[in-house]
């Protein structure tokens, strides 16, 4: 019994590395500011971590500066399963949502206070080196938006 239990816990925790490893999104990536176009007072998510967390849930760490240059942090814990997840420490949205489209594209969607604030389409290139993030939305101030940003990928 104890036996087959943990062939069981084996296969399952083989099962989770592989499907992390085969989601060509997972690792950490870095800002191409050169190759990106940000509307103005965009804030800048210079790195960016999706890493396995606690059982089959996907860990989003965002660091980067604000309009006025100063540091911002947030975190998602999550699926890409296109359902809302709460997230911490971003002042713009208390939401984001991850929808396969492909194996190397997902749509997100970001809310405040349940109304859409962004939506945007993250690709990850064939040979997996880079990826664009398009993203449309509001700001605070009513003024529609649209940055386009490339990150290399570093691990």
């Amino acid at each position: 019994m104890n036996r087959t239990i943990l062939v069981t816990l084996a296969l399952l925790l083989t099962a989770t590395a592989t499907t992390f490893a085969a989601n060509p999104l997972m690792g950490t990536w870095k800002l191409n500011e050169g190759k990106s176009k940000f509307a103005p007072g965009a804030a800048k998510n210079t790195l960016v971590t999706y890493a396995p967390a606690k059982g089959d849930m996907i860990k989003c760490t965002v660091d980067g500066v604000d309009k006025d240059g100063k540091p911002i942090h947030w975190t998602w814990l999550g699926r890409f399963d296109g359902k809302p997840y709460q997230l911490k420490g971003s002042p713009s949205f208390d939401t984001l949502t991850y929808k396969p489209v492909n194996d190397r594209t997902n749509n997100t969607t970001a809310t405040k206070a349940g109304k859409v604030v962004m939506t945007g389409t993250i690709t990850v290139a064939k040979d997996g080196k880079s990826r664009v993030v398009t993203l449309m939305g509001t700001d605070a101030k009513g003024k529609k938006f649209t940055d386009v940003t490339y990150y290399d990928k570093q691990r």
